[in-house]
């Protein structure tokens, strides 16, 4: 009888130890407990150029509909036009019940009721303000106001700012410490990324970034590393969450590297990172830096984050319109889901919705689904690229279309012209639609606006039978160069 009373309590306190070693998801403690995919979670995708938030329901990876911040271009180029302009950010409260959506364009965040999808407050903040997110109690927000040189810190419950944090020009995004004990503030402008602590905002660290642009930043559960990747040399870093804050690695992830979270389970920690340039997700261990995985995703992915229970993560696809769920015990992409145009931040919410289904204060898609995809292939021959280096959207919006082209494998630091051209090798007269500067990695995000998709897409050329053809071409001067990418037939 006592060997069997043994037995039983070993095996309870194995159970436990299994549990505890195995729970907890980001942006929580490992000390948390995990929480199963069920029907009251929601992925929400923040979108630019639609000017919405997608809503999935990840029991079942569908989409529920959108909440519509805004309008689509031109209609938002009103003085008089009130709504939201370029939807990025994304962050949510403790208790899973609000949801705060920063829009860069319009300088706000919107605090949304995850059960109603209703907006309950709008705080307007300074120049360009790129990510918000909740203290780990609860009752702060800060924003990094990237425009600018501070995080604005706003009350927990009224929402409205309180003080003001100075840091380095362009803070790019801040994170927590899964015990609150920390804030981690990166940079877009300085090669500097500052630690605070949390309970009087005093500077307690910095650490120097490898380059200056920043755009994401996120702390693994067990509290002990921060990871931040770097846009413009398609680096990620890893430092110590605690003092003194020392470096421990620097990876080579890849051009376009975008964001970074973590997922836990029985085979370790792991780091996802999204490679807009590779258009894949890059896994690597935390403890050993070793890369385990690489999936394919589509083009340009940004947004990524893991479900309650690290069972699966989602990927928003910038370039494509669409949300991908991966189950990490794979590795593999197991459903795509449509939803509006360029998603930049995603979060997935356990508990988001606690009763009925959600639905309240939601749209269709409508215009914000419709996208038109093309390709440029490089003028050096197949060899050069496997795939095309260089994918396009064309983002819908009634009259005219956003374009956002995902530019790699030209020289980097170097300037160069995107335009219409007559003929479909580059040759004969050319349009300017943008010109731009590759970063370190020979990359770049390229944007434009006009009425595109109908010259250059074959199935909508004009009634006048006009045809163009997207190139790129190095800019000398006044002159450009010899075509380097074409448009894919």
């Amino acid at each position: 009888m006592k060997l069997l009373f043994a037995g039983k309590v070993f095996a309870l306190v194995s159970i436990v130890l299994s549990q505890s070693l195995w729970a907890g998801q980001a942006p929580g403690s490992s000390l948390d407990p995990d929480i199963p995919i069920s029907h009251h979670d929601r992925v929400y995708a923040a979108e630019e150029f639609s000017n919405t938030v997608s809503i999935i329901d990840p029991a079942d990876n569908r989409l529920i509909g959108v909440i519509r911040l805004g309008d689509p271009a031109p209609a938002n180029f009103s003085p008089l036009y009130r709504g939201q302009v370029l939807v990025h950010g994304m962050g949510f409260s403790p208790d899973h019940h609000t949801l705060a959506v920063v829009s860069i364009g319009s300088n706000s965040v919107s605090f949304i009721d995850t059960q109603t999808n209703a907006v309950k407050h709008i705080t307007y903040v300074g120049r360009s303000p790129h990510e918000a997110f909740f203290t780990p109690d609860g009752r702060e927000v800060w924003i990094t106001v990237r425009g600018e040189n501070y995080v604005s810190v706003l009350d927990g419950s009224t929402f409205e700012e309180k003080t003001r944090i100075s840091v380095p020009n362009g803070p790019g995004m801040q994170i927590f410490s899964p015990d609150g004990k920390y804030g981690y503030v990166c940079s877009s402008f300085n090669p500097e990324t500052d630690i605070f602590s949390v309970t009087d905002h005093k500077l307690v660290g910095k650490l120097t970034q490898a380059s200056p642009f920043c755009p994401n930043i996120a702390a693994t559960p067990d509290g002990k590393q921060v990871w931040f990747t770097l846009k413009d040399t398609g680096k990620t870093q890893v430092f110590a969450a605690t003092p003194p804050f020392a470096l421990i690695k620097t990876l080579d992830t890849g051009p376009i590297t975008n964001h970074v979270n973590f997922v836990r389970n029985s085979k370790g920690m792991f780091a996802y990172i999204t490679v807009g340039g590779l258009n894949q997700v890059k896994v690597f261990r935390t403890d050993n830096f070793k890369q385990v995985a690489t999936i394919p995703v589509g083009d340009l992915p940004h947004g990524i984050w893991p479900s309650g229970d690290g069972s699966m993560i989602y990927v928003g696809l910038e370039n494509a319109d669409a949300m991908l769920a991966i189950d990490t015990s794979t590795n593999k992409v197991v459903a795509t889901i449509p939803i509006g145009q360029a998603p930049q931040a995603v979060a997935y919410v356990p508990n988001a919705v606690p009763q009925g289904d959600g639905t309240q204060n939601t749209e269709p898609l409508g215009v914000a689904g419709q996208v038109t995809h093309l390709s440029l292939i490089s003028t050096r021959g197949s060899e050069a690229q496997p795939v095309a280096p260089t994918t396009v959207a064309l983002f819908d919006q009634g009259l005219v279309q956003v374009l956002e082209a995902s530019v790699t494998d030209l020289q980097p630091k170097h300037a160069y012209v995107l335009s219409l051209a007559e003929h479909p090798d580059g040759s004969g007269n050319l349009e300017a639609l943008a010109t731009f500067t590759t970063n370190p990695a020979g990359a770049a995000i390229v944007n434009a606006i006009g009425q595109i998709r109908q010259v250059v897409a074959p199935d909508k050329v004009n009634a006048g039978g006009e045809r163009r053809y997207l190139v790129v071409l190095p800019k000398m001067g006044a002159q450009t160069g010899a075509p380097e990418q074409i448009q894919a037939p």
